[in-house]
């Protein structure tokens, strides 16, 4: 299995579900699935990677839809792709 994370820049894939129990901040994990699809993540979207921080990758900025967001690394850890 593939997950948002492991793109680097430029890369493109397709949104396949969620899998939140990866995230290691449990409380965190808990609303993940709901607010990734507030902000639009939903699955059979395409997904493309557009830039990185600086400091360990992170955040990402991912172009989703006809939408630029920003995901923290641990947030695109839990997002399945093809």
């Amino acid at each position: 299995m593939r997950y948002l994370s492991d793109l680097n820049i430029g890369d493109e894939a397709k949104v396949l579900g969620f899998e939140a129990e990866r995230c290691k901040d449990i409380e965190f994990a808990r609303d993940l699935e709901d607010r990734l699809l507030e902000i639009g993540f939903e699955e059979g979207l395409d997904v493309k990677i557009l830039h990185e921080g600086p400091v360990s990758r992170d955040p990402i900025a991912v172009r989703i839809g006809q939408m630029t967001i920003a995901l923290r690394r641990m947030e695109a850890d839990a997002v399945k792709i093809s």
